[in-house]
This record gives structure tokens, sequence and C-alpha cells, in this order.
């Protein structure tokens, strides 16, 4: 299956700078457990379709401007797909994951030797505090937003917070459909994001109004297929299918979307941004450039 390019076929504009995205092959993916409610072993991904789907997202993303870089797959570690999880990444430092679930805790080794391998300084979060990287931590400018409660624990958030001397945003995340941060919101630029508020508790919600000026409201029926969940590089915007409203409102303020099938991934509670860690810096970092 080829991805779909919904607007802008005749060509993409170039990024001022080109991202870089660690990305792993889904080889070994597939339902063999279940940690949020999308997750059914009676409905299994098929891997051959879930191959194409990922390779397809991996094009679309280098036509974009991107460059990847692979994470070996590994037997037994499904979900070692969902690389945004792996750490969250503030310049030459990785602070590691620390996943709730037990099924998910054997891939931060992998996560953590292939950082370290490729320069970075991974970090750790205090012990006993659950943390799930760029899935539950997400830069907005300056500040770092942070969801808790389902996977990520708040007073996680606050000691990475303290240790980059950034500012933290706890928002709440109460609908067990949206577990992860990035499922539910997705800052677009310094002062600018797309969300389903209903993902939120009301502190949360208002929260996210009070410091992000520039706000894309995201229906019930769009949050389902995963538009949230998507990648930035410059001004192009990476979804799922099934997200028209977005992709109209994304267009009406200048960005550049696209939509590749991603179903298989849906499966799992997944989509564009679960597949992808952006190694260089969102670009919605106010650190990016220093």
């Amino acid at each position: 299956m080829t991805s779909t390019i919904s607007t802008n076929t005749g060509g993409m504009t170039p990024p001022a700078r080109r991202a870089h995205i660690l990305m792993c092959p889904p080889d070994y993916y597939g339902i063999e457990y279940e940690i949020n409610p999308w997750m059914k072993r009676t409905r299994q991904a098929d891997r051959q379709t879930a191959l194409r789907q990922w390779q397809a997202l991996k094009a679309l993303l280098e036509k974009c401007g991107a460059e990847i870089s692979l994470l070996d797959p590994v037997p037994g570690l499904p979900d070692l797909v969902f690389t945004a999880n792996a750490a969250l990444i503030y310049k030459n430092r990785a602070i590691s994951a620390n996943f709730r679930y037990a099924q998910r805790q054997r891939e931060t080794p992998h996560d953590a030797r292939w950082l370290a391998d490729h320069g970075f300084v991974v970090e750790s979060v205090p012990e006993g505090l659950n943390f799930e990287g760029a899935g539950d931590a997400l830069f907005c400018g300056d500040t770092l937003f942070a969801g808790y409660r389902i996977r990520s624990d708040a007073a996680g958030m606050q000691a990475i917070g303290e240790r980059l001397g950034c500012r933290v945003i706890p928002l709440e995340l109460v609908n067990p459909y949206y577990y992860h941060l990035d499922t539910c919101f997705c800052p677009l630029k310094a002062g600018g994001a797309v969300w389903h508020p209903q993902a939120f508790d009301e502190y949360a919600m208002k929260a996210v109004r009070e410091h992000v000026a520039e706000l894309i409201e995201v229906d019930r029926a769009e949050a389902q297929r995963f538009a949230c969940n998507a990648v930035v590089v410059d001004r192009h915007v990476i979804t799922n299918t099934g997200c028209p409203k977005l992709h109209a409102e994304l267009l009406q303020r200048g960005f550049e979307p696209h939509e590749t099938t991603l179903d298989e991934f849906v499966k799992a509670g997944g989509s564009a941004k679960c597949l992808t860690l952006r190694l260089d810096g969102e670009e919605a970092a106010g650190w990016r450039n220093s």
C-alpha cells in the first residue's frame, strides 16, 4: 500500500533543517497482550500489511525531508516499533523510559543502548516513577507539556523538568483510549498545537488553553483516527487517513498535511507519532535551534 499525499502533490517544500527520526521495523509487531483499550488479541494485526504501512510512512517522511535511522527489532518485543516511547530527547540528552507495564519494560535496555551508541547521554528517571518518553512529554516552545496518570507519573515529570531547567505543565489524562499525551495533543510550533480536549480533565483543559495561544480542536471521530498522533516535519504534518477536517484546518494555517494508512498500528493504540522518535528535537521545541 502506498501513502496518499492529500495536498501539494506537485512538490513538497523542503524543510529549513533536516529532521532526524528514529524508527523500528515491525518485523515482530503484533497484538500479544492487552495494555490499552485498543488492543484485542482476538483482533490481530496482519504483519505483512503492517510492514507495507510502516514502509509507506517511512517513505513519506523521507519525501518530506526527514532522515530516518533504524533501531533493530527484537523477537518478543512487539511494541518496540513504537519508538516515541523510548525516551524524551533534549539536545544531546535522552531521558530513558521506565514503562508502567512489565510487557514493555524489556524494551528500555535496547532503546538506551542505541541512544548511547549514537552519542546521547542517557539518563533515567528517579527509581519507582513511571515515565513513557515522548509519548507523554512534549515540548511546545520552552514549556514541557506532561501527560500523567494512565502511564506516566506526575512526580517523574516534575523531576525531569527540574533536571532540564524547564517549566512543566502537568496534564491529567482521563480517557483510557488516549492513554499517552501524544494520542491527544500534538505541538505544531511554539505556541500552536492540535488537541482533543475530551481526553483531559478540566484543569488540564484550562491549562492548555492558557498556555497555548493557537489551538486546533479535533473532534471525536477524527481523534479515533489518531488525528492528534501526527508527525510534524517543518510545515509538513503527517497523519493516519480519515482526518479531513484537521487537514482542511492545517491548510488554512499554512501547513502541508499528508495522510498515509496506519490502521494495523491503530489496532495496538498507535499511529504516525507513536512510530517515530524525533532525535533532533520536535519542531515546536523552543530549544531546538539553540
